[in-house]
């Protein structure tokens, strides 16, 4: 659930359509080599449309060159849409998430689908732009689950917006037990949680530097340990 949606908002508040690419490298192995390989380069493509009052559209992809020799390793795709046809700012959400990946020396495995469907709520505070929502999630595991998911975005600029902070938290229920071999002897359900707060320095009209800290909690390993993986990266919005 990886996303700059509010970072793209404030662009797209002017211009009503934002695209940014931006490219990280991770340090995750480095920091933890004992639950990964290696570090690894990755790109992100977001694109952001804001439709008047009626809605918004987010489109998400990242891939991540964590394979063998630097190949891609796993692919991630987001989509988004808020819906508002009446008077409150309260907006009608769907979500998707998915993807792929492959496991050394040749093992494929894919992202399990995910889709939502709740409410979301944007609002502003002190110069700083936030969005809130409350979903119902169904990962398409092989045992299915049927779970709840919070979801906060902020942002917030700073000199003129040639800073920016901004990012996401997300925290989501799920079957521990997924209906595979490995998971059939666990039972109940077990809270997960992702973060990717940003920071980003303007150096020109469209090119930043900054960083982004991966969080992760029951995403990554099964073990009830935080993992934090921050990144170099630049960002070119175009």
């Amino acid at each position: 659930m990886k996303t700059a949606l509010v970072i793209l908002a404030l662009f797209s508040a002017l211009t009503g359509v934002a695209q940014q690419l931006q490219f990280h490298y991770d340090f995750r192995h480095s920091i933890d080599p004992d639950l990964n390989k290696r570090n690894f380069a990755s790109l992100t493509f977001e694109y952001f449309k804001a439709n008047d009052s009626t809605g918004s559209f987010l489109l998400k992809t990242q891939t991540d060159f964590s394979g063998e020799n630097n190949n891609i390793g796993q692919l991630f795709l987001q989509v988004s849409k808020n819906l508002r046809y009446w008077r409150p700012k309260v907006y009608l959400t769907f979500t998707y998430s998915g993807g792929l990946g492959v496991a050394p020396p040749a093992y494929g495995y894919y992202l399990t689908n995910s889709f939502g469907l709740g409410i979301a709520y944007p609002f502003q505070w002190k110069g700083a732009w936030f969005s809130a929502s409350a979903v119902y999630r169904y990962n398409a595991f092989p045992q299915p689950s049927h779970d709840p998911q919070v979801t906060f975005y902020f942002g917030k600029g700073f000199f003129q917006y040639k800073l920016m902070v901004a990012g996401s938290l997300v925290g989501w229920s799920e079957n521990r037990n997924q209906g595979t071999d490995f998971t059939a002897s666990q039972s109940g359900k077990k809270i997960a949680f992702f973060g990717d707060p940003q920071i980003w320095l303007k150096v020109s009209k469209t090119l930043s530097v900054g960083s982004r800290i991966n969080l992760f909690y029951h995403t990554l390993t099964i073990e009830n340990q935080v993992q934090v993986y921050p990144t170099l990266a630049l960002k070119n919005q175009f």
